[in-house]
């Protein structure tokens, strides 16, 4: 998992909490189910059984991945819609190539951030490039889905292309912890991300046996999402795991701990941390589209049957294909 690293975290600008913060609870800690998305590449549903409400403005996330695939297997999306939102595809391993109908696209690697901006609506594909389905190959990434509030659902599509050079890296006081800033902003220090609805996004990872205790803004949710590795959050140490997610309450810092002992395979905890300010605003959301009402969706259906989402562009290496469920 090489993602963005340093060789010496206690280079870095250092974050932790105040004296007087409060610290977070720790509300639920849920399990992700398995699946498939697209193609049949394998997926974990970070949000599934999580109420909305403990989740706005975050739709949901998929770890994709992580997955050690023979020659001729890699698998992507074929073309689909979307509106009414942004998609954040994180690359941890591998390689993906994106499109859409509005001319964004490129290729993404090793810590590298694809953040699109669906807004009115387009088409696009996410895909290995051909030479990695010839060889195969590692491959692990996260999916995560933003909502955008009603007065900037119908803005005209962005893409932002974020490098893993790029993003904030920080640490902790005693350089147990090497924080990468995707997006928003954390003590301070912001990373490269430009988000409509405000968030932070944090991908830590946490040496055997350290702890992590950072502000956090009161007026943000507080999710936690473990890539991979063991450990424990909170005040009341409530155990976490690979491909657990647990939902913090109020408060103004928020505390993760890895545990002594990690497995071979996994040498350090893995967590992405995520905040963001609720919307608060009725959600109707079905397939690819999130909108506030069910006219607006059916709407939204209607305009992509109809072709007003753009149409597929003919270029080599992108499969043509349906809609995604």
């Amino acid at each position: 998992m090489p993602a963005v690293t340093v060789e010496n975290p206690l280079t870095l600008p250092r974050v932790t909490a105040p004296a007087d913060a409060v610290a977070r609870p720790v509300l639920a800690v849920t399990t992700a189910p398995s699946g498939f998305e697209g193609e049949g590449f394998p997926v974990r549903r970070a949000f599934a059984g999580i109420n909305y409400r403990h989740l706005d403005p975050f739709i949901m996330m998929d770890q994709m991945g992580e997955v050690e695939y023979a020659p001729g297997e890699p698998k992507g999306t074929p073309w689909h819609p979307h509106r009414g939102f942004e998609t954040v595809t994180y690359i941890i391993d591998g390689i993906f190539d994106h499109q859409d109908s509005n001319g964004g696209g490129g290729t993404i690697t090793n810590g590298d951030t694809q953040w699109m901006t669906a807004g009115s609506g387009l088409l696009h594909i996410e895909a290995p490039p051909e030479h990695l389905v010839v060889s195969g190959g590692l491959f692990h990434g996260l999916q995560l889905w933003v909502n955008l509030p009603a007065k900037d659902k119908m803005m005209a599509p962005r893409y932002q292309d974020i490098r893993g050079g790029t993003v904030q890296l920080l640490s902790t006081p005693d350089g147990g912890a090497l924080l990468r800033v995707i997006a928003g902003e954390l003590d301070g220090h912001a990373g490269p991300g430009i988000t409509h609805t405000p968030i932070t996004m944090v991908h830590a990872t946490i040496a055997p046996g350290a702890e992590v205790t950072l502000p956090w803004r009161e007026d943000f949710n507080g999710l936690a999402y473990v890539l991979a590795g063991k450990g424990s959050l909170g005040a009341e140490r409530r155990p976490i795991h690979m491909g657990q997610t647990a939902v913090f309450g109020a408060g103004s810092s928020l505390t993760v701990r890895a545990d002594e002992k990690q497995d071979a395979h996994t040498p350090d905890l893995e967590v992405v941390l995520l905040g963001g300010q609720p919307i608060r605003e009725p959600m109707a959301h079905y397939g690819p589209f999130v909108m506030n009402t069910k006219d607006e969706l059916m709407q939204a259906f209607e305009d992509f049957q109809k072709g007003r989402l753009g149409t597929v562009p003919a270029v080599h290496g992108m499969t043509a294909g349906g809609p995604q469920d």
